[in-house]
């Protein structure tokens, strides 16, 4: 069988237009599914950035809130303990004299001291 030359027959133009339809459609889906992916990306860093910005709102009012509530006072020193009376501490030197622990001369000293003499 002999081929013939010049243009397709109908066959022959049913596929080319088949093969650009088909590449065309690819191209297409190609371009649409690259251009809602640059979509999709800049609506994410655009709400990562609100967020960013909504988060450090939040964070100078939780400062700001923070520096106008007073202080705190520290908590109060234990009370001193309380002096005691000098004649309870007398009656302590006593005790220990009349037991044989403070000599007459240590006994007279701390009296003095305690009574201010």
């Amino acid at each position: 069988m002999r081929r013939r030359g010049g243009r397709p027959g109908l066959m022959g133009m049913a596929a080319r237009t088949a093969v650009v339809a088909g590449t065309a459609t690819a191209v297409s889906g190609n371009v649409q599914r690259r251009q809602a992916g640059r979509a999709q990306s800049k609506e994410q860093e655009a709400a990562d950035q609100q967020q960013m910005l909504v988060d450090q709102a939040a964070a100078q009012a939780a400062a700001q809130v923070q520096a106008q509530q007073p202080v705190a006072p520290a908590p109060a020193a234990a009370a001193a303990p309380a002096e005691e009376d000098p004649m309870v501490k007398l009656r302590q030197l006593g005790e220990l004299h009349a037991q044989g622990l403070l000599t007459d001369e240590e006994f007279s000293a701390t009296k003095a001291k305690l009574l201010g003499i």
